[in-house]
């Protein structure tokens, strides 16, 4: 069974978070995507991409404790609609209402509340199935807040109970959103990284760093922490991130990319140890690259994905993130040159014509290859 429309897919930022320097970030509006929706939507159908990931902005949505308001969301369920596209939604993309973090008592109440609410305006204003992210990235969100103060709590050394009580909202979330429409998809996703040794006597520390990448979804599947209820039920789809900086040394210096020493592991290999370990349907739900880059490194990227198909991979998309540029979440007058469409001062959308081409270029090798598995199957 096919999950996505397209195998491609795109994503818009929808970061929500309260960023270092104590300010509300809310990149939807920052790029305009909350008003040119429409615009977006067409002119992605246009390369051929019909998938999209798109957040809620939790922070922007719930007015006053438990009070919600999703007619901006409504809107772009209705202009996907119209356009054909399939929306993939984001409850917790890094940000949260004012006043509430995730070691904070009434927390999981909360997050409950809104996937409540969430989930049934979905069904009652959507006929397609709900594709829902309960929390983006546990545990990047973990680190950022809770070991080096990039938004709330702006804590330090608090990364596990950070990721222990965003992991509890989680799994409790996840069973609301199943017990009121039991045919929604839920997706888990997490970073995939690999922590390089500096040498043998940072072989152990490294292995142990690597294992814990793992430890948001294996406590989701109750692998780890079975005191908050987890199961191996509530893993059904996994999305991993991968960027360029996805590999460093134990030291925190990224890995050179391009890798002109192949120091890296292969992209390829990194997808079947996940897959290996969790056996279930994955994609790759953030990736993209800035400047001249982006398609140098979209090529090498469909081409792993490609040899981790080969080599028994069920993967089922590639996520390019994200759609239109992006400013930096702590200096919003950065902007990274990343986009498939670019901004001008006035965020009108600026095609990458090159990247743009590369994307039409690659859909097809997807298209042949899972004609290619299918015939397989049967023979």
């Amino acid at each position: 069974m096919d999950l996505f429309t397209t195998f491609f897919m795109g994503g818009y930022e929808c970061a929500d978070h309260i960023n270092r320097s104590g300010e509300r970030i809310n990149l939807l509006k920052e790029t305009q995507h909350d008003i040119r929706f429409s615009e977006d939507y067409e002119a992605l159908s246009a390369i051929g991409i019909k998938t999209v990931r798109e957040g809620i902005c939790w922070s922007a949505v719930e007015k006053s404790p438990g009070v919600f308001d999703f007619s901006g969301v409504l809107n772009r369920m209705q202009a996907a609609e119209k356009f054909g596209i399939q929306q993939i939604w984001d409850l917790i993309h890094f940000g949260y209402p004012d006043g509430i973090y995730p070691t904070h008592p009434h927390f999981c109440n909360r997050f409950e509340k809104l996937c409540e609410a969430f989930t049934l305006f979905y069904k009652e204003h959507s006929k397609q199935d709900l594709f829902v992210v309960p929390i983006n990235e546990i545990s990047f969100l973990s680190w950022h807040s809770g070991d080096v103060r990039g938004t709330v709590p702006f804590a330090v050394n608090s990364g596990w109970d950070i990721k222990y009580h965003l992991c509890k909202a989680a799994i409790l979330g996840i069973k609301k959103i199943k017990k009121i429409d039991p045919e929604s998809h839920v997706i888990i996703v997490e970073p995939l990284v690999r922590v390089h040794p500096s040498g043998p006597e940072t072989v152990n520390e490294a292995i142990a760093l690597n294992e814990n990448q793992y430890q948001a979804m294996d406590i989701i599947a109750g692998r780890m922490c079975p005191e908050l209820g987890g199961s191996e039920e509530l893993l059904e789809i996994l999305g991993f991130n991968y960027y360029w900086n996805c590999q460093w040394e134990i030291s925190g210096k990224p890995l050179d990319w391009p890798d002109k020493q192949q120091s890296r592991i292969p992209f390829s290999e990194l997808l079947q140890e996940v897959y290996k370990r969790y056996q279930k349907p994955v994609f790759i739900s953030e990736t993209g690259h800035f400047g001249s880059g982006r398609i140098e490194w979209l090529n090498e990227v469909t081409s792993e994905c490609l040899l981790a198909q080969k080599n028994g991979v069920d993967l089922r998309g590639i996520c390019i993130y994200p759609v239109t540029d992006r400013p930096d979440w702590d200096d919003l007058t950065k902007y990274c040159e990343c986009g498939i469409w670019d901004l001008d001062e006035n965020s009108n959308r600026i095609p990458h014509q090159p990247y743009i081409d590369a994307l039409v270029h690659a859909q097809p090798n997807f298209r042949k290859n899972f004609f290619n598995q299918f015939v397989d199957f049967f023979k």
